[in-house]
C-alpha cells in the first residue's frame, strides 16, 4: 500500500490515496471542488522502497481536492487571577479544509 507523510500548517498527515483529511485551512483553496497540492512531502513509501527526506523529498507531491470547509467547535479560553476577581473568557473557532488526497506522485 502506498503512502506518504505531508506536512502542512505545522502538522504532519499519514495519508494513503482515497484518504480525507482534515487540515487548517489554506490561503488559496476556500470552496469545494478546488484542486490542492502538496510539495513538502517527508517520506513516501510505495510498498517496495521508502524515500526519507533530508527534510523533504525533491520532485515529490500528494494532490488531492478539497470536499467541505469549514469552522470546528468552539473551544473556550478562560483567564483566572485569583484574589483580584479578574476573569476573562474568549471563544476561538478555527477554520479547516476537509481534502480527499487523489495521488502521490
Amino acid at each position: 500500500m502506498e503512502f506518504a507523510v505531508i506536512k502542512t500548517g505545522g502538522k504532519q498527515y499519514k495519508v494513503a490515496k482515497g484518504d480525507s483529511i482534515k487540515i487548517e485551512k489554506l490561503s488559496g483553496a476556500s470552496k469545494a471542488g478546488d484542486k490542492v497540492v502538496f510539495d513538502q512531502v517527508l517520506l513516501v513509501d510505495n510498498g517496495k522502497d521508502t524515500s526519507i527526506g533530508t527534510p523533504y523529498i525533491k520532485g515529490a507531491t500528494v494532490e488531492g481536492t478539497v470536499e467541505a470547509a469549514g469552522r470546528l467547535p468552539k473551544i473556550m479560553v478562560m483567564h483566572y487571577k485569583q484574589k483580584s476577581r479578574y476573569f476573562k473568557k474568549n471563544g476561538h473557532r478555527q477554520p479547516y479544509l476537509k481534502v480527499k488526497i487523489t495521488a502521490i506522485k
